[in-house]
């Protein structure tokens, strides 16, 4: 097979390439928490940071992201998309180092943390190393932006719920209180209501939906 050079005579290896990560927030919310994080301890440096690792030769970027799960978070089963590349030469102080940024939602009750691993909530993960904030930040964008249109986008409540737990739910992920009014009118056309009810401290039992 005849070696394969460009336009201007240059072999693939003649020209420098920046070597690639994967790394993935896995974002949820425990019972009653806030929007929370999975970061590992790097067995290096001690430092808390997102899952994630250096693509090995010929293997697949979503091979490496479930690798890199089980290996550092003790995590299986887990299904993470693609989020976003990174690619700023300058983002990591190791070297040129080419991001491709993964995703997961999953509820809270799915997580088995290995002893490395841990869950904290999104506002006390921040001064992580090789740009993890910034990966952080973009995870959080999009988690937020699936449920400002859709109740419960990812499942993170078991169904059926009441309508105030889903409202604690969404206010969750998004950071902010939420008129209960407004709340109720903009989600029950995208719900279907049960004919179960639940108690909910005094005052008429609530009404169970499901998605």
């Amino acid at each position: 097979m005849t070696e394969y050079r460009d336009a201007n005579g240059k072999r693939l290896s003649d020209y420098p390439r920046p070597s690639v990560a994967v790394d993935t927030a896995v974002l949820t919310v425990p019972v009653g928490g806030a929007l929370s994080v999975v970061q590992v301890r790097d067995q290096t440096d001690g430092d808390w940071r997102l899952p994630g690792t250096f693509v090995h030769e010929s293997e697949r970027l979503a091979d490496a992201v479930l690798r890199s799960l089980r290996d550092k978070a003790g995590v299986t089963g887990l299904a993470p998309r693609q989020l976003h590349v990174f690619d700023d030469p300058s983002r990591d102080d190791r070297g040129w180092v080419l991001s491709v940024a993964h995703l997961d939602v999953v509820p809270a009750a799915s997580l088995d943390l290995g002893d490395d691993a841990r869950l904290v909530p999104i506002g006390e993960a921040t001064g992580m190393v090789h740009g993890h904030d910034d990966i952080l930040g973009f995870a959080v964008d999009r988690l937020r932006a699936d449920h400002r249109g859709a109740p419960d986008r990812h499942g993170l409540l078991p169904s059926p719920f009441t309508m105030s737990a889903l409202r604690g739910l969404h206010e969750a992920v998004l950071g902010e209180r939420l008129l209960p009014d407004s709340f109720r009118r903009a989600m029950v056309p995208l719900l279907t209501a049960t004919d179960a009810k639940a108690a909910e401290g005094p005052g008429k039992p609530a009404t169970l939906y499901v998605r």
